[in-house]
């Protein structure tokens, strides 16, 4: 039987996928439609510097970045935090806000983060955990499953998983990953999203999260609360306020992707370019880049370059020596 707050208590979506996947592509789709609600987002990056704020569409949505750890162990406590401050500006009126999207890291497991909802009473009371929406990545799923936990568990875990980058992929080897995410999760309906192009009604207010099938799945999920990361994989920031040398830059991230591609789990960044007013925003995984042109460069604004990897076996001084010797000198 349902509690008496359970359709007045603040729904929540986490938003998770492994990295690259195209969960900040979703999210900016749920903010850019039309549905009329105000929503909350909270943003976790791997990593000491978060660059997709500045990749969100930017309406009255309030957008909440943490850059200080990874949500699902290190900044849980800032997680309950948060939340704790955004129901109570709710309560006195200070900022409304009809639900909560928090987009996990790409190497977040989504447990401990889907527990915080059950074990904490402040948050259990105000907060119902709607449901966990995981986006995979078609092209590098396969791989991600076989060699990361955690690519594992955000699709054990998933009320609905959303298949991205089909496009890159043949009939028979999307018919192998469907076999195979339904190995791993038979109950969660799987749909295909391009470029985050898909029902709101069907990832948002959908009450999907079932308390009984994951401790089904995993029976201490209210008890245990530990989680750790492969530690064989790093991530750094390289910062530069000196423009990039636009042809330079394209032979680097050329060689880069050819000698780290397999290591390379993922890379973006907003690069300043020589003569160039515009942002240039890149975004990789493995050997498949995507580069953009972004907004221009506000007239008060520092123009400075930000990069951000993620991978393993990464020669942290040699990559940012190479990035040294592409800027203007």
């Amino acid at each position: 039987m349902l509690d008496e707050n359970y359709f007045s208590r603040i729904p929540v979506t986490i938003l998770t996928g492994f990295l690259g996947a195209g969960k900040t592509t979703l999210l900016n789709r749920i903010l850019s439609e039309e549905h009329g609600q105000r929503i909350a987002v909270i943003e976790n990056e791997f990593g000491e510097a978060g660059i997709d704020n500045e990749l969100l569409f930017q309406g009255d949505e309030q957008i909440i970045e943490m850059n200080n750890g990874c949500i699902c162990c290190t900044v849980r406590g800032d997680l309950v935090r948060i939340l704790g401050e955004l129901a109570q500006k709710r309560e006195h009126g200070d900022f409304y806000f009809d639900r909560v999207i928090i987009e996990t890291t790409g190497l977040a497991d989504p447990a401990p983060v889907a527990q915080t909802f059950f074990v904490d009473e402040t948050i259990a009371e105000k907060y119902l955990l709607d449901a966990i929406i995981t986006v995979v990545d078609a092209k590098h799923a396969l791989l991600q499953l076989e060699n990361c936990h955690e690519a594992e568990e955000q699709v054990g875990f998933a009320d609905r998983l959303l298949v991205s980058k089909t496009d890159l992929m043949t009939l028979e080897e999307l018919d192998v990953l469907q076999h195979k995410l339904r190995k791993i999760n038979a109950r969660a309906p799987i749909s295909h999203v391009h470029f985050g192009n898909t029902a709101i009604d069907e990832i948002l207010d959908i009450r999907g999260f079932n308390l009984s099938a994951i401790l089904d799945i995993e029976p201490d999920f209210l008890d245990d609360v530990s989680h750790e990361h492969d530690e064989g994989i790093t991530s750094f920031v390289y910062r530069s306020t000196i423009p990039f040398n636009a042809v330079k830059m394209i032979a680097f991230i050329d060689v880069m992707i050819k000698h780290y591609g397999n290591d390379l789990l993922r890379y973006k960044g907003i690069l300043h370019i020589s003569g160039c007013e515009q942002k240039l925003i890149y975004q990789g995984v493995h050997m498949i880049l995507t580069e953009t042109l972004g907004a221009n460069w506000g007239a008060d604004e520092p123009r400075e370059s930000v990069l951000v990897f993620i991978g393993r076996n990464l020669l942290k001084q040699d990559i940012q020596e190479a990035l040294d010797s592409c800027r203007v000198q």
